[in-house]
């Protein structure tokens, strides 16, 4: 079933949380109308924070906020949010441990139009190289929510990685969401496709496309980017014999490079692949367009698994 998109979850349930605690804050930079938060505005003004275009003083003001026992939501584009204000984010919020929850609007290419200033292929590289800040991207409806009531009531900092898109649903609404615990979608024997964030329908997609031709796929939502929930994806490999992961972000530094790491620290050496944004100017398009130009399509996981199929084929000759 089709749902709405994450950012709109995300300002109903803040709205929700908000109007049941007046503790729970939002402060935004010209964010109001993107960050869906406009009625959010009209309902409660005293609870709400515009900046302007300041997304420096975003963070700093947040971080005051929660120093005095606030529960604070830092909205703003993700290509913003974590570029221009990253040295805020690491001293103000994570240095000084104040649990401010910083949410990335229109992650990824969800401006895809708009080009490469406003593509935020960088933010889950950055930001997992800095402690104490736990990272999550939900896949959908269900995940966004139970997100947004984690993050309200967290100790230490958040990152909360959301896109534009109308998202289906990919679970049922009885399954725990467990921070740090990836949710599988999907069983399969043959291969595992690791997702995060607006990458996991098409996963998904392909697992069905792949079961037609006689491979068996298991799919993972990976909610939680960190921490990783490195015992799910150690047990992909052991398995599963195969592992390919997608996301809408740079290959560099995010959830793929992460699932490697794991791997080769363990010493598991199974067929492997990462499907992310190469290290180009990106062209621009809407999010369809250019999922669809660099292989984040059902077709392009599909031929990436035929692919490891063949090596691990030759492998075992």
């Amino acid at each position: 079933m089709m749902g709405k998109p994450n950012l709109d979850v995300f300002a109903e349930t803040l709205l929700e949380l908000a109007s049941a605690d007046r503790d729970v804050l939002a402060v935004t930079s010209d964010s109001r109308g993107s960050g869906r938060l406009t009625g959010f505005g009209q309902r409660l003004p005293e609870q709400i924070v515009e900046t302007g275009i300041a997304e420096q003083n975003v963070i700093g003001i947040a971080a005051g906020l929660a120093s005095a026992g606030k529960k604070v939501f830092a909205v703003s584009p993700a290509c913003f949010i974590t570029a221009r204000s990253l040295e805020q984010i690491k001293n103000d919020v994570c240095y000084s441990d104040h649990p401010v929850t910083v949410v990335g609007i229109s992650a990824g290419v969800s401006y895809g139009a708009l080009g490469a200033t406003h593509h935020s292929l960088h933010d889950c590289a950055v930001l997992r190289a800095i402690h104490n800040i736990t990272i999550l991207a939900p896949a959908d409806n269900l995940e966004t929510r139970e997100a947004v009531k984690y993050a309200c009531c967290a100790e230490h900092p958040v990152y909360i990685r959301l896109g534009k898109a109308a998202m289906p649903d990919v679970h049922p609404e009885q399954e725990p969401f467990v921070v740090g615990r990836a949710a599988r979608l999907r069983e399969g024997r043959d291969v595992t496709l690791i997702a995060t964030g607006e990458t996991v329908p098409v996963a998904l997609g392909a697992a069905e496309a792949l079961a037609q031709r006689g491979t068996s796929a298991r799919v993972l939502s990976m909610h939680t980017v960190k921490p990783l929930d490195e015992a799910a994806v150690l047990a992909a490999a052991d398995e599963t014999g195969a592992v390919v992961t997608l996301e809408e972000h740079s290959v560099y530094g995010g959830l793929g490079e992460a699932c490697a790491a794991v791997l080769m620290r363990a010493g598991r050496c199974v067929p492997f692949d990462i499907l992310a944004f190469p290290d180009e100017a990106l062209v621009a398009g809407s999010q369809r367009e250019i999922f669809a130009h660099y292989g984040l399509t059902v077709e392009g996981v599909a031929h990436t698994v035929s692919r490891l199929q063949q090596r691990r084929a030759l492998r075992a000759d």
